[in-house]
């Protein structure tokens, strides 16, 4: 059996996930994210040319949308992002990167022209719509890539990334397998381990090294 070998495998494979999920988190928010505060003006255009195609509602629509464009803020941090949106009646959402789930990119013909889309976040609250929408900005592509990365991080922790070791042997023992395959399932399971390892050992490297070249070093959050 290579109970042995899948014990060292499990151990190794945790190991490189805490560095990878520390290595992420002490990574600062780019300066490009953290200036993401108030939407471009092509958001406000776009909100008139919606309330031009909605006819006879345009009375209540465009002063809606003019008060909605000039209080909607959003703000990123290391924990998560925040947004609040009105005048009288105020909402504020306050998301952690920990509770991501998925993440869209929807734009319609209109959006596409102004150059925006929506980043929609969806989190495990079990409803199909996205928890916040990120709307007005034409870095886009920059803050789902960035909401992908802390998502990662996040979702790779060693307490949910995989069973203790001394789990494991039970758990292929258990299974009704013809006798042989066993130790082949455990050896596919070494393999697969090792191959995560592989690909987050490079992951870190990559960032410890971006880190060092722009002369940021981990801080504390």
């Amino acid at each position: 059996m290579l109970a042995p070998e899948l014990k060292r495998a499990n151990v190794i494979y945790r190991k490189e996930v805490t560095m990878f999920c520390k290595a992420t988190n002490h990574q600062s928010v780019p300066e490009k994210i953290l200036a993401l505060e108030r939407p471009d003006r092509a958001l406000w255009h776009f909100y008139i040319i919606s309330a031009i195609l909605s006819g006879p509602l345009i009375f209540f629509t465009l002063p809606y949308l003019y008060f909605r464009y000039h209080t909607l803020r959003y703000r990123f941090d290391a924990e998560g992002i925040h947004m609040k949106v009105g005048l009288l009646f105020r909402q504020e959402i306050n998301l952690t990167y920990a509770r991501i789930q998925d993440i869209h990119l929807r734009s319609g013909i209109v959006q596409r022209w102004f150059g925006l889309a929506n980043v929609e976040i969806q989190t495990a609250s079990g409803s199909s719509a996205a928890e916040l929408i990120i709307e007005g900005f034409k870095d886009y592509e920059a803050i789902r890539d960035f909401l992908y990365t802390r998502m990662r991080g996040y979702n790779l922790r060693p307490s949910a990334a995989a069973p203790e070791a001394g789990q494991s042997s039970p758990q292929v023992a258990s299974t009704n397998l013809p006798p042989g395959q066993g130790v082949d399932a455990d050896g596919e399971v070494v393999s697969l381990l090792l191959g995560i390892r592989d690909e987050l050992r490079r992951t870190r490297e990559l960032i410890e090294t971006k880190n060092a070249e722009t002369g940021e070093g981990p801080r504390n959050v």
